[in-house]
Formats: structure tokens, C-alpha cells, sequence
């Protein structure tokens, strides 16, 4: 299986040559057409989603996401957050 990796502006620039096996390639390859794919494009998408989930900045900044929808769902604003941050450097 040959797949052609690119980054998000969809120019390929370079090859990648991976060995699996036969029955693993089968049904990748069936999986890839139920979802109108090709191998290629489920690979691409497969290692650009795993290279931006390990880049620290875009894990800090999908952390901060969280952090802020669970004080937002609770309730918690902004200047609470200040006031908080206030009070435990005074302790």
C-alpha cells in the first residue's frame, strides 16, 4: 500500500510507503469506500488528526477549550475566575 502524505493545504509532497497485512489492507480498503474514501485520504487524515493531537500548543489550547466550557456550563464568569486567582495568591 503506497500513501501519498500531504499537509492541510492539500499539496502532496512527499510519499510514505507502509507494510500491512493483506486482510488488514482488505478491510481498510472497504471501510475507506463505505465512507467514499480513498486509502490515501483516510492515511492523510489519520496522521494529520494524530500529528495535531500530539502538538502541545494545540493540546494546551484544547485543554483551555474544556477547562472554560466546564466553568462556563457551571456557572462561573470571568471576573470570578479573577477573584479566585486573587484570593489564593493572598493565602
Amino acid at each position: 500500500m503506497q500513501a501519498v502524505i500531504g499537509s492541510g493545504d492539500n499539496k502532496m509532497a512527499t510519499q510514505m510507503i507502509i507494510r500491512i497485512a493483506p486482510e488488514v489492507k482488505d478491510r481498510f480498503s472497504k471501510l475507506a469506500r463505505m465512507k467514499g474514501k480513498t486509502l490515501s485520504q483516510v492515511v492523510r487524515e489519520l496522521i494529520e488528526d494524530y500529528v495535531k493531537e500530539q502538538n502541545v500548543g494545540t493540546y494546551i489550547d484544547d485543554l483551555w477549550s474544556r477547562i472554560g466550557g466546564q466553568l462556563r456550563s457551571k456557572g462561573v464568569k470571568q471576573r470570578d475566575i479573577g477573584t479566585a486567582i486573587t484570593g489564593a495568591r493572598k493565602r
